[in-house]
């Protein structure tokens, strides 16, 4: 799931950018969530410690209480990932930006082509997510770090309560819910079974009579039920 936060003080250039957002999403039939701020406050904050994943943050750079630049500075002390999209009403505020190391991906003047340069934004953005190499899932003062590229599959123990993030290089057990760990994953993810979503970049041949599904390393799994196997390609 994309996660879109918006923070603009103006109240009419925060709507307009939400609907351009959501015109964007929906074109796309992407699964997404925006959060929309009119300060840079607590709640807004407490998105930013958060673990969500794939989050597209776009920045008002003037509101009254703090200057998006500084936000910018406190997202990448936490976070390298996500992408950075500066909304404004003052051209020459670029120069000031392009100051700090915020890996920002674009600069957008509000009253410029607006949609058409959010657009653009937004499509850039979702390469970048889905270049995105790697999940990070803290699990009882574990740290695990997978390249979501090496993942075959997700799928329940049931005896031990646990999701298995299965890899080319072995599996790993993690207490959070399956549904929990699918959120922190992109569209390549698709369910199968009650049990079991799949990495369809990595799946290579489907047998629906036996209901057996091979991956590029040669695994083959059992996990695909009538409910879902038509929806496979």
């Amino acid at each position: 799931m994309f996660n879109v936060i918006i923070c603009d003080d103006n109240e009419k250039d925060k709507n307009n950018a939400v609907s351009i957002v959501n015109k964007f999403m929906n074109k796309n039939n992407l699964d997404y969530h925006v959060y929309d701020f009119n300060d840079y406050n607590k709640k807004f904050y407490s998105l930013i410690d958060s673990n969500m994943p794939f989050k597209i943050y776009l920045l008002d750079i003037e509101t009254p209480s703090k200057s998006g630049i500084d936000v910018a500075r406190d997202i990448r002390k936490k976070d390298v990932d996500s992408v950075i999209i500066f909304l404004t009403a003052h051209d020459e505020l670029g120069n000031i930006v392009l100051k700090y190391d915020l890996m920002f991906l674009s600069f957008i003047n509000k009253f410029d082509d607006f949609e058409k340069r959010l657009f653009s934004s937004l499509q850039k953005s979702l390469e970048l997510l889905h270049r995105k190499q790697v999940i990070r899932i803290n699990d009882k003062n574990v740290l695990y770090t997978i390249n979501i590229n090496d993942i075959l599959y997700l799928t329940k123990d049931s005896y031990e309560r646990k999701t298995i993030i299965k890899t080319d290089y072995g599996e790993f057990k993690v207490s959070k819910s399956l549904t929990d760990i699918r959120k922190l994953l992109d569209d390549r993810f698709i369910q199968t079974h009650r049990a079991c979503f799949i990495n369809k970049d990595r799946k290579i041949k489907i047998d629906r009579t036996n209901r057996i599904i091979e991956f590029d390393n040669g695994e083959t799994i059992d996990l695909l039920s009538d409910k879902y196997k038509k929806e496979i390609c």
